[in-house]
């Protein structure tokens, strides 16, 4: 289970730096602690398949955030999307298992990986804060299908819950939750609630964990840290001078530092001979990963390392369509095991997240919202007509403007 959290977790520290219804670190272990026991099968294939997915999205993102910090959760995209999975059909739902690394698998398969595997972080270390929550928040009178309620439910253990969109409260209910479960970090995530947005798909993820070996408060200093493009600033460094697993390559150098009992952990990587962040990071696969996270060993290192504070938000739609998921946003997805009457796209998929680091430890955060909308909804300025009482029409051709027929209708019957 080791490389599993590795590739989930550490995705999350790599930077370039009216009516409302309820249906309802990765370290390594410390040589005193007993190994965790080996994830079930199923699990490891989830792991395998997310590790792929967050490198991949990992990749994306900082390609078009070059020069910039970039920090995002990849368990959380995951986990949002899987929900919305379980509403997809057709090409769409294809594309989006092909995205997230699923091809082959049952939609029961996913979803009881998805569980297992949330419950596994959750409670994989007791001295480590780790808490992952989902919500589903849809239009009020928008008719949601039972069994796509039922599944998130017994899957994802999503609160459910019917908000009408029109209140100006609306988005505080659904950044009320978000920050609630983000421990205060995650705000205002939602400006806006459009006229044809129907469904808000939450994730949420929280962590706080303290260094197994803690950096030295009166250590720290201000020293210079040389930007990307050659100019410096001064920042805070944390030392230390301990034993923490290691590997240095002919490209960079990267050190391990576990949290509370081992189970978490932070893993830093230095480029060298002059390599970008930012290059270094589309030069990142799934295969060498795994290999370097399998020669990390322990060495005396004396670490020095910034503190740092930094929030990041960002739009993944352009992303997910680069990594395969194009027909999800578009007229001709197919979210029919939402709603049968079609119509439904993903027109937003939100991402926000908070990290810090200092001489105690880390504390991270991340929320990721996708909106499900239509393309022809209901709204307050919407023309209806219902014609009910007697009527005149016509029959006219459209190029001469000719009129060809006219009649009026007193009793249809």
């Amino acid at each position: 289970m080791k490389k599993f959290v590795f590739a989930f977790c550490v995705p999350l520290i790599l930077l370039g730096f009216s009516c409302t219804r309820d249906f309802s670190v990765l370290q390594l272990p410390s040589r005193e602690r007993d190994p965790q026991p080996e994830p079930q099968h199923i699990e490891k294939e989830l792991l395998n398949a997310s590790s792929d997915f967050g490198i991949g999205l990992f990749k994306e993102v900082a390609k078009a955030e070059a020069g910039k910090n970039v920090f995002i959760s990849p368990f959380s995209v995951s986990a949002a999307l899987g929900m919305t999975l379980n509403g997809a059909a057709g090409q769409t739902e294809t594309d989006m298992r092909k995205t997230l690394g699923f091809p082959g698998w049952t939609q029961v398969s996913i979803n009881e990986a998805y569980r297992s595997l949330i419950n596994a972080l959750t409670q994989a270390d007791p001295k480590v804060a780790m808490d992952i929550a989902q919500a589903i928040y849809y239009a009020l009178g928008f008719a949601v299908e039972p069994s796509f309620i039922q599944t998130n439910l017994a899957y994802f253990d999503a609160l459910v819950s019917e908000l009408d969109f029109s209140l100006p409260s609306a988005p505080d209910t659904i950044n009320g939750w978000i920050e609630e479960n983000t421990g205060g970090k995650i705000r205002d995530m939602i400006k806006k609630i459009e006229r044809d947005d129907v469904m808000f798909l939450v994730n949420a993820i929280y962590f706080k964990g303290t260094w197994t070996i803690q950096f030295d408060e009166k250590e720290t200093r201000n020293e210079t840290f040389t930007l990307g493009d050659g100019s410096r600033v001064t920042c805070p460094m944390m030392r230390m001078c301990d034993s923490l697993s290691y590997l240095s390559t002919a490209d960079f150098q990267a050190v391990e530092m576990a949290y509370g009992d081992g189970a978490f952990s932070m893993v830093v990587f230095l480029p060298k001979n002059g390599q970008t962040a930012n290059a270094f990071i589309q030069g990142i696969t799934p295969e060498k990963w795994n290999d370097w996270m399998g020669r990390l060993e322990e060495t005396k290192v004396n670490l020095i390392l910034p503190k740092f504070k930094a929030e990041y938000d960002v739009l993944l739609n352009d992303a997910l369509i680069t990594m395969g998921m194009g027909v999800a946003f578009s007229g001709g997805a197919d979210f029919t095991r939402i709603n049968p009457l079609g119509g439904l796209f993903i027109s937003r998929v939100l991402h926000k997240a908070f990290v810090e680091v200092n001489e105690e430890g880390t504390e991270a955060a991340a929320a990721t919202v996708v909106v499900v909308s239509r393309s022809n909804s209901g709204g307050a300025d919407e023309i209806f007509m219902i014609v009910n009482h007697p009527f005149v029409f016509a029959i006219r051709e459209r190029q001469t403007g000719a009129i060809l027929f006219m009649g009026k209708i007193e009793n249809p019957s």
